[in-house]
This record gives C-alpha cells, structure tokens and sequence, in this order.
C-alpha cells in the first residue's frame, strides 16, 4: 500500500490488518517498486498523487505504467482525492483494476480489495489451465527416423502463446513436420493454435494428397474461427525412402535450407496463410535432402526480434546464425540459434520464438 501522507498509511494498514491481510506500507513510487521487486504481493493500493506532484495524478500514472509492465498479473487498485473522469480513464490504460476515491468507505475499499485478489486467483488458475492444455499440444517425443535428426524449441513470451510446433506420423517411413503461428497473442492465439493443430493431427495421418489435406484443415479452421483471425503454417512431409520433403509454405517465414555444399536457400510461400479464405488452394513443393543438409523452419519472433536499438535481428542474421550453428546435432543447433538471437535481442520478448532444425544424416 503506498500514500505519502503518514496519516492514510497509518489508517490503511490498521483497516487492512483488521480484516486479514498482512500489510507492507510505503511512502513513495520507488517503495513501491522496490517492495515488489523483493517479495510476492496479492494486490497494491496506490496512492495517485505524491510530493513531487500533488494535484494532477501524473506521478501516480506513471507508477501504474511501470509496475503493470513489470508486473502484469498484480491487481492494482488506485486512491486519490483528486478523483476526476479522466483521471480515472488514465488509471485503468495504465493498468488500474479499481478506482477508489478519497475519503474511503472502509467497505468499499475492503470489498475492492478482495474481489479484485479473487479474480485474479481465478484467472491464475484458467492460465494454469490453459498452459498445461497448450503443452499436451507440443509433441512429447521427437519421432525417430533414421535419415533424419529433428528438434525444435518453443520459448513462449506468455504464459500462453500462439506458436506451436509438431511431427505427425503419416505411414511407414514418414513423417510430417509443423510449424505455425497464429495471429495475436495470449490466450486467444492459444486458443486458435488448438484449434489448429487439432485439425491437423487429424488430416495429416491420411498422408494423401497434401494440397488437398491443407485444404481440408483450411475449411475447418475458417469456419471455426473469427474473420480476422489467421494462422501461418509450414507443413513438410518427409519420405525417408526418397529421401525427399513435399511442402507448403502457408504464408510463412521462408524456412532456411543450408546444403552440406554450404549453398543456402529458402523456401518461399506457395499458399495464403490458413483461415484468411473459404475459398483456399495451395501448391506443393518438393526437396531432396541429401546427408549434411540442414532445413531451419522457425517463427517471426526469431527474425524480428529487437535490439535495444530497435533494430530487429532479421533474415539475414537468422541466416547466418544457422551457418555458425552445430552441423552434426539437430538439438545443438537449435539452442545456438535461439542464444544468438538472445545476445542480439535479449532473453525478454514479446512475441514467442520457435523453432524446428531437420538435419539429414
């Protein structure tokens, strides 16, 4: 609880400690900040106004700015004596949950407090639900096959997100390779990629005509999902007795194919992304991969990832990235890469970053 008068604190922390909560009073937006930087709190009531400012809330609202970034799941509920319309509209856009206007109603204040806490335990365990769901989405066991080396990695920026990855059997000596990203972020783009990798699972075993199968888990994703809502999807099916991978490319990033001659190129998209249209058709591509060929599939978290100068990481690193990258481990491979675009963006993102390395043997 932060207020820079004594005499609130001191008012707070006896009505607060009265009904059960275990209280921790500052005096200042740095207390604030350092408070929650050292311990787990349930909720923060904060004060608008403070010393340096004492009548417009700008203080205060750039406090809510820093802690809900910092802090995005904490409830935060707002006090101030200079309670106005728009006071209160900045304080919910920075992050405000309850707006609570000074003098208080010990009730009201106490009420606030614990429906907001209850909500928030609801939603934490949703979450919980949700990304437990969403990593029975991820495959549990990389498929074996002897001609070919596969991994791939899935750093969420949420709790939930909206990539995923997969390797679908299709027969004897085959298997599907999958990779998608779904438009949005959290929960919702969690949501669509089940949706999607649902529909997936179920075509891709039927190994027929791939244009034809995408075409199926198309019709099936449009209709199940809003207008706006897409996904872009690199499905590849290797043929370990040709050693050979049909593909589409759904919209996505052109996936990277490093030869063991050193020779290095992509593989464009031959087909819209998935749920944009009702009316879909895609064309399929077709690779040899011969030993020591290295095929990288991977998200648009990797290539844009920013610096701190806001330069993104780009295709042209991600290219170079999979150059430096261990030739002889799949694995390897994938972790190098993923530690380069750390260096060059850091370790916190906004997007997630996935990846999938096929190395041939």
């Amino acid at each position: 609880m932060a207020d820079d008068q004594e005499d609130v604190r001191v008012a707070l922390d006896l009505l607060l400690r009265s009904e059960g909560f275990d209280v921790t009073a500052v005096d200042s937006p740095a207390g604030v900040l350092t408070a929650l930087d050292e311990r787990r709190y349930d909720a923060a009531i904060v004060d608008l106004n403070y010393t340096r400012d004492t009548t417009s809330g700008a203080e205060g609202l750039d406090l809510l700015h820093h802690v809900s970034n910092a802090h995005p799941q904490l409830p935060l509920l707002v006090m101030t004596a200079w309670g106005t319309m728009e006071i209160a509209v900045a304080a919910m856009k920075r992050g405000a949950r309850d707006f609570v206007l000074k003098p208080w109603e010990n009730a009201a204040v106490v009420r606030a407090l614990r429906t907001q806490i209850a909500r928030d335990t609801r939603a934490t365990h949703d979450l919980d639900l949700a990304r437990r769901v969403q990593a029975e989405l991820l495959p549990q066991r990389v498929p074996s096959i002897r001609s070919l080396d596969l991994a791939a990695r899935c750093q969420q920026a949420g709790a939930v997100g909206g990539d995923a990855y997969d390797f679908v059997g299709v027969g004897p000596g085959r298997v599907s390779l999958v990779l998608a990203d779904a438009s949005g972020k959290g929960v919702p783009a969690a949501l669509l990629m089940a949706n999607l990798m649902g529909a997936l699972r179920s075509e891709l075993p039927r190994d027929g005509d791939l244009g034809a199968t995408l075409a199926r888990v198309n019709r099936q994703f449009h209709a199940g999902t809003a207008a706006e809502r897409f996904a872009t999807l690199f499905v590849g099916i290797y043929d370990e007795a040709a050693r050979s991978l049909r593909y589409a490319n759904c919209g996505h990033v052109p996936p990277f194919l490093l030869r063991a001659d050193a020779s290095l190129t992509r593989l464009l998209p031959n087909a819209p992304a998935v749920g944009l249209l009702s009316d879909w058709t895609c064309d399929v591509g077709r690779i040899s991969l011969a030993p020591g060929d290295v095929l990288l599939v991977a998200s648009d978290g990797l290539t844009e990832a920013d610096s701190p100068e806001d330069e993104a990481f780009g295709d042209d690193r991600l290219g170079q990235a999979l150059r430096s990258a261990p030739r002889d481990d799949a694995a390897a491979a994938c972790d190098a890469i993923l530690a380069a675009v750390a260096r060059f963006a850091g370790l916190d993102h906004e997007d997630d970053r996935t990846l999938l390395v096929a190395r041939a043997r």
